[in-house]
């Protein structure tokens, strides 16, 4: 039996709650769900287990969302959700899915197109209807978006911007830790590094919000204590537990802000020319920001030392650095394909990126260009 926890939203939580789902689909009056997942899902079998398990015959599935959802996918799925008249969405799957889901549930009541809600487009204001039902149900411990207020969607003019509101939180969210058991991992690592990253940029977010911070720092405590674990062994019940529960507070606490390194990493994500992990680029970024950022907070920085178990006065950017080193991700995003062209373009993004604002401390266009100069080369600029 699942436990009830009453925050943000409601949330099932323990092995076995993804079988609650018919449950809840009673209780929010959903008749009809459109499934919102993706390929990978589908061919892990998570779909069909998710649905044999609750009595699901003939599921209305979505699953063309693409590794970075797009307003494309929304429009094709916001299609089916009226074609088959849905009274409802089930997302199952990473934060690509529930951020999809999460797009059309917005656009089942609001005018497209969809662009004119992100953030940056003044869309906060403009986010006045009410949403469908939503019911998140995630697959990976990473990004939080089962509890979070925010998606972030690539659009067809290049840009990855963030539509946010009170409204966006899932319904419900079920997290069942037996979901990610089978996670590979790589995928274990950079998803785990994401939430890491939302605990960490979110704690030194200058916002005035100490009830964040608390479970930010509960939640960086689980994700620095059983990352390791949950990379090496898989099978791990109880580290995978612990890391959906890192996962969970990331996403809970970020209703404070994040920082640059999320300022970053969502333009990038947002690239055509390559296929970026969101948790992937979190992970290379982010020692890089904690040492342009050393010393703007040097009481928080003390904390998250004590937190992490690291000496006093040692460096958190070396920490990280390690850290990413042991889990095998890549050190620089020239593995992954990133060239210095982008600079530019990713970092007049950035300072236009809704985490810009919540940083540590307030950061220039020529401080985000070398930030990225550094993360694509390796070479220190500063």
């Amino acid at each position: 039996m699942a436990d009830l926890i009453n925050y943000l939203t409601s949330i099932r939580f323990g092995f076995g709650s993804a079988g609650d789902l018919s449950s809840e689909l009673e209780a929010q009056g959903i008749r009809c769900p459109l499934f919102v997942t993706d390929k990978g899902i589908v061919a892990a079998g998570l779909l069909k287990r998710t649905v044999a398990t609750n009595g699901i015959t003939s599921p209305i599935v979505f699953d063309e969302t693409p590794p970075n959802p797009t307003d494309t996918a929304a429009a094709a799925a916001l299609r089916v959700y009226r074609d088959r008249n849905c009274d409802g969405i089930v997302a199952l799957g990473g934060g690509s899915p529930i951020d999809l889901a999460k797009a059309v549930a917005l656009m089942v009541h609001h005018h497209e197109p969809l662009v004119r809600y992100a953030v940056i487009e003044g869309g906060l204001a403009r986010i006045v209807h009410e949403f469908p039902p939503l019911i998140a149900i995630p697959t990976t411990a990473g990004t939080g978006s089962e509890v979070g207020r925010g998606a972030i969607i690539s659009f067809k003019d290049g840009r990855k911007l963030g539509l946010i509101s009170p409204k966006m939180i899932p319904t419900v969210a079920i997290c069942d830790p037996e979901l990610t058991l089978g996670l590979p991992p790589l995928q274990t690592a950079a998803t785990g590094m994401d939430a890491l990253t939302h605990c960490i940029e979110t704690y030194l977010s200058p916002r005035f919000n100490p009830t964040a911070e608390a479970i930010a720092l509960d939640g960086l405590r689980r994700a620095a204590h059983n990352i390791e674990i949950a990379f090496r062994d898989g099978t791990n019940r109880q580290a995978r537990q612990e890391m959906m529960i890192a996962a969970l507070h990331g996403g809970m606490t970020f209703q404070k802000g994040l920082g640059s390194v999320h300022a970053l990493s969502h333009p990038l994500g947002g690239l055509k020319s390559v296929s970026l992990h969101h948790g992937t680029l979190n992970a290379v970024l982010l020692p890089i920001v904690l040492r342009l950022c050393e010393g703007a907070a040097p009481e928080k920085s003390a904390v998250l030392r004590e937190v992490l178990g690291v000496a006093p006065g040692a460096s958190l950017a070396n920490y990280v650095s390690d850290l990413n080193k042991k889990l095998e991700l890549p050190s620089t995003l020239g593995e992954l394909g990133v060239s210095l062209d982008v600079v530019p373009a990713i970092a007049e993004a950035a300072m236009l990126d809704h985490s810009h604002a919540s940083n540590v401390r307030p950061m220039s266009l020529h401080e985000y260009r070398a930030i990225l100069t550094e993360a694509i080369t390796g070479k220190p600029v500063f």
